[in-house]
């Protein structure tokens, strides 16, 4: 039995690699626990203009080569202190973020107790793609990263879950077998309805402190309806991409590649933001 997953999980792990390969997305290093450019200088110091760490938490399927390829330097260009983790998944497999969740916040909690020591910050802010706009909350609610967290930005997250078809799209769009899609603890948590999110959601999205800030696009394919990234709370601010850029079409995992996104990100982190008005023709300047 266990020669027979470890197995599937090689030729699992094969396949997304060759998939990812050919979108032209992944960074040339072989090994998911390559940081990203731009992040984990461990010896950065918060500057006055930007207080507080960025950290980055990929999303299911995903790691943080893979997800933070360009964000990750658009954000240590503008002058942040930028540090990436990979969580939920085996130790330098392309595969991650499949794990239970709560014991992936457990990981995160670590990271940012590692990341305040390093940089003498009180709090950090977080950028989340998919489940990393929505695991982090259950760090803030449970496991006390509410005084730890001043923002969590979530692209596309996956904050109300989505139907298992959405699950194996992604699966697809990674190159990942249905089976995997089926088998991962993370995928099943992350199903409407599921217990792991009744829990998360009782009582509230959100806890009082940090500010949470969402990005969904109408095109989302994955989690579906695409309304269901959206929080409520006093201190929740939703955005639709296409209000923002109306013929932006990009959807699940492109949000993390796009400029208007990721000049959304750098507005909302931005200690004047949370938004500033974006060119969507040449976002980036």
């Amino acid at each position: 039995m266990r020669f027979r997953r470890l197995r599937a999980w090689a030729a699992t792990a094969a396949a997304a690699a060759a998939v990812l390969a050919t979108t032209g997305l992944v960074a040339p290093a072989a090994h998911a626990e390559t940081s990203p450019d731009g992040a984990n200088d461990w010896k950065c110091k918060p500057s006055f203009w930007h207080p507080r760490p960025v950290v980055l938490v990929h999303g299911t399927f995903e790691n943080m080569a893979f997800n933070w390829q360009k964000l990750s330097p658009a954000l240590k260009k503008a002058g942040y202190c930028v540090y990436a983790l990979n969580y939920g998944g085996p130790k330098d497999g392309p595969i991650q973020g499949i794990y239970d969740i709560p014991s992936s916040a457990g990981e995160l909690s670590a990271f940012v107790d590692k990341v305040l020591a390093s940089t003498g910050a009180s709090k950090v802010d977080m950028v989340g793609h998919s489940q990393g706009g929505m695991m982090p909350r259950y760090y803030m609610k449970f496991l006390g990263g509410a005084a730890k967290v001043n923002k969590l930005v979530g692209l596309v997250p996956s904050n109300h879950g989505t139907s298992l078809s959405g699950l194996v799209q992604l699966g697809s769009l990674l190159g990942i077998t249905q089976a995997v899609v089926k088998a991962a603890p993370a995928a099943g948590q992350q199903i409407t309805d599921s217990d792991f999110l009744k829990n998360l959601n009782a009582g509230g999205d959100t806890v009082p402190g940090p500010t949470y800030i969402v990005l969904a696009t109408k095109y989302d394919e994955v989690v579906t309806p695409y309304t269901s990234a959206f929080l409520n709370g006093s201190n929740a601010q939703n955005v639709l991409l296409q209000d923002k850029c109306a013929n932006d079409t990009n959807a699940h995992v492109g949000i993390a590649f796009d400029p208007v996104a990721i000049k959304f990100v750098l507005n909302s982190l931005d200690i004047w933001g949370p938004y500033w008005p974006i060119n969507c023709g040449n976002p980036l300047g």
